[in-house]
């Protein structure tokens, strides 16, 4: 019969720390690895996820350069970037005349060739596969050598984007969390062909811009995001199975996540990959977009929202699902049959990433969806309550969500663990 954890608060807390300190160690790679010398640091694009990176080494001390194509592009988002730092002096964070300070380490440009003498260059442009290659290619050839060029990609293959370089031995990922001036989380994605001393000025640069890192391998979404996928795969069928978005976000709050997969989708912006008249795999999301109820916002997409911004259940949402999945008010799951059925399939994507050799170790996986997802705390991440619960338990869950399924098929570690015994957070990878 396969262990079972009753883990005290303490116990708990301990193996969180523990996890993260392991977290930090590289199999493989000789410690003593010369690390690369990293001064002055480039940024293209100064979106968003490009500003909040620049920040993060800014506030550090060291020299960003940021390029974007269009010059209103680049002032907006440096001055994002000044309004972000100046909130915070405002708040009595660091002095006022810090502000200034900070701002001074960051020098904007609409060309690729001022980040000739850069030593880490990372691209933080749009989802897209052949404008990242263009853009790689373009690094290759500007770069000067031993520089680290570094994609901020969150799923695409990076062995892909290497392959547009002559060096992919210094290519790596460096996936940040947005907010990036504000997330703890760094995930250092090692390609096929990335140098040992490539991922460990990468790791020990993490700690000097105060995050969080764990190395992981490529594959689609990496660690965090491949685990995050199967849980929205499962909500969204719980929806085409009579339950309400609230009702999955409910259940999810209930748990200890701060937000619902729903709540996540209306703050992040319904229309993320969506353009006016696309039909995805999502009708409900599409159908939500074309009335423009696209989230926060636009102050309603899945959920309304009053002037606090705080989410009410839907009527018009209600009514656009029952329209598209034939679906009347029947009997909705349960909490625990709404938990089970989001949770269990990431444990399960957990043990597959294991077994593929893309972590390290089990606790890496927890360490990443604390830091990075907002996992409970008192549950310690997905492996650890995989503990909690049982294997048996979170095998018969997958067995029924894997008999309309395969894509959520019980894995071979899992069987094997409900069938000999042994601990989620103790399989080791490959």
């Amino acid at each position: 019969m396969t262990d079972t954890l009753t883990m005290s608060p303490q116990q708990v807390s301990d193996y969180i720390a523990e996890a993260g300190r392991q977290a930090w160690v590289v199999e493989g790679v000789d410690a003593t690895t010369p690390r690369r010398d990293i001064r002055r640091v480039g940024v293209i694009g100064a979106g968003t996820m490009g500003g909040g990176i620049s920040m993060n080494f800014a506030t550090a001390g060291i020299d960003v350069t940021i390029v974007e194509t269009r010059a209103e592009a680049l002032e907006r988002g440096l001055g994002v970037v000044r309004g972000n730092y100046q909130r915070s002096a405002d708040k009595g964070r660091f002095p006022q005349e810090e502000v200034d300070v900070r701002m001074s380490r960051l020098n904007g440009s609409l060309s690729m060739e001022d980040l000739a003498d850069c030593d880490l260059v990372i691209e933080a442009v749009f989802e897209d596969m052949e404008l990242k290659k263009t853009i790689f290619r373009d690094l290759d050839r500007i770069m000067k050598p031993g520089a680290i060029l570094a994609t901020n990609t969150s799923a695409l293959n990076i062995d892909e984007i290497a392959a547009a370089t002559s060096r992919p031995e210094d290519v790596i990922g460096l996936h940040f969390f947005s907010p990036a001036n504000v997330m703890k989380l760094l995930e250092i994605v090692r390609a096929d062909h990335t140098a040992d001393d490539v991922i460990m000025t990468s790791m020990e640069l993490a700690r000097t811009i105060n995050k969080i890192a764990v190395l992981v391998g490529v594959c689609p979404g990496f660690v965090g995001n491949r685990i995050l996928f199967a849980r929205q795969a499962q909500a969204q069928k719980l929806v085409y199975q009579g339950a309400m978005p609230w009702d999955v976000d409910a259940a999810l709050n209930a748990f200890g996540f701060r937000m619902g997969p729903y709540q996540m989708s209306d703050l992040a912006g319904l229309d993320i990959g969506w353009t006016k008249g696309a039909k995805t795999a999502n009708p409900i999301r599409d159908a939500l977009c074309e009335l423009d109820r696209r989230g926060q916002k636009t102050g309603a997409g899945y959920y309304d929202y009053d002037e606090a911004r705080r989410p009410v259940p839907s009527e018009v949402t209600a009514g656009i699902i029952r329209e598209i999945t034939g679906m009347s008010e029947g009997q909705i799951p349960s909490q625990e049959e709404i938990i089970a059925t989001c949770i269990h399939p990431m444990i399960n994507e957990g043990l597959k990433i294991l077994e593929e050799g893309k972590a390290q170790r089990a606790s890496d996986i927890d360490i990443v969806w604390l830091n990075g997802y907002g996992w409970p705390a008192d549950k310690g991440g997905p492996m650890l309550y995989g503990d909690m619960v049982g294997a048996p338990e979170v095998l018969a869950t997958l067995e029924r969500l894997g008999a309309d399924d395969d894509r959520f098929q019980p894995c071979a570690t899992l069987r094997r663990l409900a069938a000999e015994g042994g601990l989620f957070t103790e399989v080791q990878p490959g």
